[in-house]
This record gives structure tokens, sequence and C-alpha cells, in this order.
């Protein structure tokens, strides 16, 4: 009789490869590996050789760069979804995505449960499970660190120790490191002297995509992008698909010092953490989007646009990708699209993303109206009528108020 599968989301890490021997051994599972690639470039040389090593009787490498620049981050960046302000949900919008694939793949060997390496602690187990109870409720999840009872490792040398008694011989080593999660959209970094926030960030041994303002070109860099309905077309004068453009934003981002955020944020689990997140590409893209949306979107749709970000924002933040909610406000995202065509021209410099001009055949903005001239739309007295409207609700409550007064 045949084992029973489970699915396990593989980074490659010691985490996840200390975690295909204990299934094994705590569960008699077959372990199917999958890892699913959204951009971590050279973290996934070695891989499949690392999985079998360790026990793994399958590993999947699903490439959804694509997928996942052009059905999860283009919906964030349409709804200019940021969250508390600054964080540009990196890690946030990779996890249904993620875990959709690893419900395709669960339904496709036939697996029972489907096993994730992230913590007891962090939002992760929140996003992964949230996707997996959405898209496949019969499907039973494995979370080993909150398993405390029988998953008994609390540090990398245990784990290491753990690997070997089993036979799995790993290069990694017991040197404590930053916690790091990288895709096409970003890299975050927690831990070590970031785990109080009185410390300031070691930005020479953290950084990975770029440099810090200080040590970006003397010398600004001009950049050109057109959109049609939201979304990027050109870069430059070159036509690309959005990953590629991305790839391209990241490179010129990370050279001028562009998207480095310090943040303590309020994780969904009560506590605050503090990161550091790097999103050159990504914060480039969301300023460019934002330049073209300024000229083309009317003020009461562009008011409650900038409301329902923030409420996207925070659907994506807590994992809830896969409800009518999240699908609901992307419709009307969509629709605020239609018109946003157009080409953008900013300058790069140390840090900075400097506006240089944009145009749109959709553009809202009259000269003869903003300027100083007297236009044929509009009368200069009007504005006296408009005032006193405006105004009524105002003078009527401090007329009131002054009779109180004259009362008493």
């Amino acid at each position: 009789m045949s084992k029973e599968k489970v699915v396990l989301a593989y980074s490659g890490g010691l985490d996840t490869t200390a975690i295909i021997p204990w299934l094994k051994e705590n569960f008699d599972y077959e372990v199917i590996c999958c890892c699913i690639d959204c951009g971590q470039g050279e973290e996934l040389d070695g891989l499949e050789e690392r999985a079998k090593l360790s026990g793994a009787s399958k590993l999947y490498i699903e490439n959804i760069v694509d997928e996942f620049c052009d059905d999860y981050i283009m919906p964030c960046v349409k709804a200019g979804a940021v969250y508390e302000n600054k964080y540009l949900l990196g890690t946030s919008m990779a996890r249904p995505v993620i875990a959709k694939k690893l419900v395709e793949i669960a339904r496709k060997e036939g697996a029972v449960a489907i096993c994730h390496g992230a913590t007891g602690k962090g939002n992760d187990q929140i996003r992964f499970e949230l996707g997996i109870k959405a898209l496949a409720p019969d499907i039973k999840i494995i979370a080993p660190w909150r398993m405390t009872d029988v998953w008994t490792m609390q540090s990398r040398e245990e784990e290491i120790a753990y690997c070997k008694q089993h036979g799995i011989d790993l290069p990694f080593d017991a040197k404590h490191s930053y916690s790091r999660d990288r895709n096409l959209w970003h890299i975050s970094h927690e831990g070590l002297e970031l785990e109080d926030p009185a410390n300031e960030p070691n930005y020479d041994d953290l950084l990975v995509l770029g440099v810090t303002p200080e040590k970006a070109p003397e010398e600004g860099e001009y950049v050109t992008m057109t959109f049609e309905a939201g979304v990027p077309k050109t870069l430059n004068g070159k036509e690309m698909k959005v990953s590629e453009i991305i790839t391209e934003l990241n490179a010129l981002g990370g050279k001028h010092g562009i998207g480095i955020i310090d943040i303590v944020e309020n994780r969904v689990v009560g506590m605050k953490s503090r990161g550091v997140y790097e999103t050159p590409g990504g914060t480039i893209l969301m300023a460019a989007h934002e330049q073209l949306e300024e000229l083309v979107l009317d003020r009461a749709t562009y008011e409650v646009k900038k409301d329902l970000g923030n409420k996207f924002a925070q659907i994506v933040y807590e994992g809830k990708w896969f409800t009518p909610l999240r699908e609901a406000i992307q419709a009307f995202v969509d629709v605020t699209q239609q018109y946003v065509t157009g080409e953008v021209k900013f300058k790069l410099y140390k840090g900075n993303i400097i506006k240089a001009g944009e145009t749109s055949p959709y553009s809202l903005y009259s000269e003869s109206l903003a300027s100083f001239t007297t236009g044929e739309l509009y009368d200069h007295h009007d504005a006296e009528g408009f005032i006193n409207l405006f105004g009524l609700p105002l003078k009527v409550r401090a007329m009131k108020m002054q009779e109180s007064k004259n009362q008493q």
C-alpha cells in the first residue's frame, strides 16, 4: 500500500530542508517538495539535489514570475496599495499565488496535506493557510513551528544536528544571519540589529538589491515610461512585459538608492515587528503610475480610490486575497484604470524620484482653466456664490454660537 502524500512548500533553506525528514519520521508521508519561483534568482540553484538528498521523492519548481506580476502585483499597483504608508506588500502579495500553486500540485499528486515552514509568530502562516482554506478546504495543513510537542528544534544548530542524524550533510552553518524573503518585487530583512528599533540598520551588510543614497551616483538619470489602462508598456522607449520592466527598474532603482524603507509594522497576529525592505523597481513603478493617475482621475474618484487602496492593502496584508471583497475592490479599481494611459518622465537621483513631466490623451488638466488668465469656462465672479454656499454651514454655526454667547 502506497504512503499518503504531503506537498511541502520548499525554499531550500535550512528550515524546510529539516522538515523533509521530520515529516517522514513523524507522519510516514511521501514528501513532495514544491518550490514556487516568484523571482528569487540564484536562491533556486541546487534545490533538486538538496531536496532528494533530504528524502523528498520529487521536487516541482514552478516558474510563476509572469503570473505573479500580471495577476497579483499589478492589481496592487493599480490600487495604490501600500500598508501603513510604507510597505509595498512584497511578501504579502506573493503568498496567495504560492498557495494557489501548492493546491494545484497537491491535487495533481493526490496529496492529503500541505506543509509550510512559516513560524507561529508571523503573518505568512495566515496568508498561506487562508489561501489553502479558500481553494481546498478538504486538504489538511501542517505547520511544524506551531506543533511544539512534535517539532522540538528551536535553533539553527539543532536543525543542522537533526539533519546530520538523518544522514543529510548540507552546506549550512550555524552562523545566524538576517531572515530574508525575496522575490522579483522586493527583498525583506529581519533579525540581528533590526530586532531593536533603537539600532540603526547596518546597511553595508544588509542591502542586496542596491546601495544607500549616499553611495548612489552623483549624477541623476532620466527615465521615461508609458502606460495603457494602468499597465506599464514601455521603459525608455522599449516595449517589454511587466516582469521585464520590473527587472529593469530594479537595476535602475538599486543603482540610485531608491526604495529602501525601515518600518516598525503591525502584524496581523497582534505584535509589532521591525524590518527593512528593499523595493527599488516597485517603488519607481508605483510612483510613475501615481504620477499619471493624478493627471487623469477626477477628484471624487481619486478620493474614493485612495480609501479603497488602503483597504486593499489591508486585505492583501492579512492574506484575504481569495475573498469577494478583494474581487469587488479590484473591479472598482479596474474601472478607474480605463483611461490611465500616457507617458511619464522622471529623474532618479540619490534615493529620490523627481517628476519631469507627464502627458495623457485623457488628461483632465486644462491650461486655460489652471492659469491665472480668465478662460471661457471659468468666471471669477462665480466663485463668490460658490464660497457663500460652500461656507454656509460654517457661517450659520458661527452666528448661532454668537447668539448663544450674547444671551448668557
